[in-house]
């Protein structure tokens, strides 16, 4: 029998013992010997719980006990977890996490223990919750080189938005729901101010080209700004309003972002609504991918994490070599030389001083009273920013075009 011990009895450490106890059975075909959860880490009590009898306080249990192959780490932060999971891998366990900020912090050193140990260090759930896409990422696209990785990584910003555009909530107004349903913290800093994303866009990035990709190099962006004239001036000309995380190859280099953005309604990633995720991945052979589903929630993210924990039972004696080297210096470029087009929204009475600036552009409607919004042919981020400057214009909002 493979032992585990669950690090956290939260809403995915609960999600994971209840998965590997009700499909015991299915989990018994791809691990013959089976696997069952010895202990559950977490210093609160559950009274009560079908599962209390197999609660403890002190991780030294866990970490001193040679029968425990395989930690599962949903404690999040990058504290207490960075602590368990280094000692955890030191002690010749293999640990598997849903835990984005740890893995996007901490992963390259995590990483090198676990190949110096040769145990297993496995994150399927820390991107996309229940949508796999790390290990097609790294093995079924392993062929190609990795040109493009753009996605809709956060559940919450993505209802916030879907509201907005559907039910013409303002940004405060579908905040408001989105907590109430229990979609967003009481504190959504990390949500919609984009670090979340950032965070994720961090590790798919450090897979896609091999090295680490730091989250404080990755230039980030919310949606706090958005506004329903935004949204309103988008629709009308075919597109959806997305937050989206980036990353796009030029050279031996690469564009690494995180921002809202207008997409065209044609565009599959488009009409990914509510708390749902999308991943267009695209390869120099394969073309484009998208990989589609919930990306957070309870049993979606405990789905994740029990398809690692069977992959590390299935490849005890080999572990997968998952991960990246450190970090090469100067491969993620300044922003200021990215093209591409943009949106722009302005008062008015501006609207014959900026086509003086910008020349040709595309003029939206639909939106605000006394306001006017129009989209660029591709600029640079620099120059954008400098026609602004010559046109003595200060924009009410501005946004990337996808």
């Amino acid at each position: 029998m493979i032992q585990v011990a669950v690090l956290g009895f939260g809403t995915v450490g609960s999600g994971v013992v209840e998965v590997l106890d009700q499909n015991a059975e299915r989990v018994k075909k791809a691990v013959p010997e089976g696997v069952a959860v010895k202990y559950i880490v977490d210093i609160r009590e559950f009274p009560g719980n079908p599962y209390e009898k197999l609660l403890v306080r002190d991780f030294a249990l866990v970490e001193n006990d040679p029968d425990v192959q395989i930690v599962v780490e949903t404690i999040g932060g990058a504290t207490i977890a960075y602590d368990f999971t280094k000692r955890a891998l030191l002690a010749g366990k293999s640990v598997v996490t849903s835990n984005k900020e740890l893995v996007a912090t901490k992963g390259c050193e995590l990483l090198a223990i676990a190949r110096e140990k040769k145990v297993h260090y496995l994150f399927e759930a820390a991107v996309g919750g229940g949508i796999p896409v790390i290990r097609p990422l790294v093995q079924c696209l392993a062929g190609n080189n990795i040109l493009s990785i753009c996605g809709i990584l956060n559940g919450t910003t993505n209802y916030i938005l879907t509201k907005m555009i559907n039910e013409a909530l303002s940004f405060d107004e579908a905040l408001k729901q989105a907590q109430l349903n229990g979609y967003a913290e009481q504190d959504p800093t990390a949500d919609v101010e984009g670090h979340d994303a950032c965070r994720k866009i961090s590790i798919l990035s450090s897979l896609a080209y091999g090295h680490y990709v730091a989250p404080e190099l990755i230039a980030t962006e919310g949606i706090r700004k958005v506004s329903l004239s935004d949204v309103a001036f988008a629709a009308s000309a075919g597109y959806a309003v997305k937050l989206l995380g980036r990353t796009v190859r030029d050279g031996n280099q690469a564009y690494v972002f995180v921002a809202p953005h207008l997409v065209d309604r044609a565009c599959p990633i488009a009409r990914v609504d509510d708390v749902f995720n999308a991943i267009m991945i695209e390869g120099d052979a394969v073309g484009q991918t998208m990989f589609y589903g919930r990306g957070a929630g309870k049993l979606p993210t405990a789905s994740a994490v029990v398809g690692d924990i069977i992959d590390v039972a299935e490849h005890k004696e080999k572990p997968r070599r998952m991960g990246w080297q450190d970090a090469v210096d100067g491969f993620v470029k300044p922003m200021d030389t990215f093209v591409c087009r943009r949106y722009a929204r302005i008062a008015e009475k501006d609207k014959k001083r900026s086509e003086e600036i910008f020349g040709a552009v595309r003029w939206l409607s639909a939106g605000a009273p006394a306001e006017a919004a129009f989209l660029t042919g591709p600029l640079s981020e620099r120059e954008f920013a400098e026609k602004w400057m010559a046109a003595s214009i200060a924009p009410l909002g501005t946004l990337r075009v996808l």
